[in-house]
């Protein structure tokens, strides 16, 4: 027996939605998914505004692409603000904007999971 297309469709709606409406979960991955995201913006909330360099030496296993272009990104979703000083050579800051900062919440929420999980043993 197989299902219809709008059976399925149906089905695909009720789960991807709460009861406020539309879930957001894949527009929120889009924004701060990924290896790297999740790590710059940890660092630019709870330790400030950051040069490039910075950001680098702080990041294990990045390279010096995958920085610029997560922080293209994140800068382009309006998590973070890129102030470019005119100096020769020029300076350039990252810092977590408004947005980026509500999300402050969510870490410390996650590293009490995290945390709690190390008590009970369920972390690697």
């Amino acid at each position: 027996m197989t299902k219809s297309r709008a059976q399925t469709t149906q089905k695909k709606q009720q789960a991807s939605s709460t009861p406020q409406g539309p879930c957001p979960m894949p527009s929120i991955a889009r924004l701060i998914g990924g290896k790297w995201k999740l790590i710059i913006l940890q660092i630019l909330i709870f330790n400030g505004t950051k040069r490039f360099n910075e950001l680098r030496r702080s990041i294990d296993g990045i390279t010096q692409t995958m920085l610029t272009n997560q922080l293209r990104a994140l800068e382009a979703d309006g998590l973070i603000a890129r102030r470019i000083y005119p100096e020769v050579p020029p300076r350039v800051e990252y810092s977590a904007t408004a947005r980026a900062m509500d999300l402050q919440d969510m870490f410390l929420a996650m590293h009490k999971w995290w945390v709690d999980g190390e008590k009970g043993g369920d972390n690697p």
